[in-house]
């Protein structure tokens, strides 16, 4: 696959994974227990903040791969 079609699949990609990510936190934001402690809200921004940088990494890897190499 070339470069330009994997930087398109993975730009989509993140996109989808950004808004499901940030939808799904937003729900979970809203849950009573986590609404009654500010510690707990505090540790839920945080690692909702970052946690989407996780499946992100693997899919930016893939899309920087020049063409003509495969997985590793």
């Amino acid at each position: 696959m070339k470069i330009r079609t994997r930087k398109l699949i993975g730009t989509v990609g993140l996109l989808v994974l950004v808004i499901v990510w940030s939808l799904a936190g937003m729900a979970v934001a809203q849950m009573p227990w986590l609404a009654a402690s500010r510690l707990a809200q505090g540790v839920f921004y945080v690692v909702a903040g970052i946690g989407w940088i996780a499946p992100a990494m693997p899919l930016i890897a893939w899309m920087s791969r020049p063409d003509g190499t495969t997985a590793q």
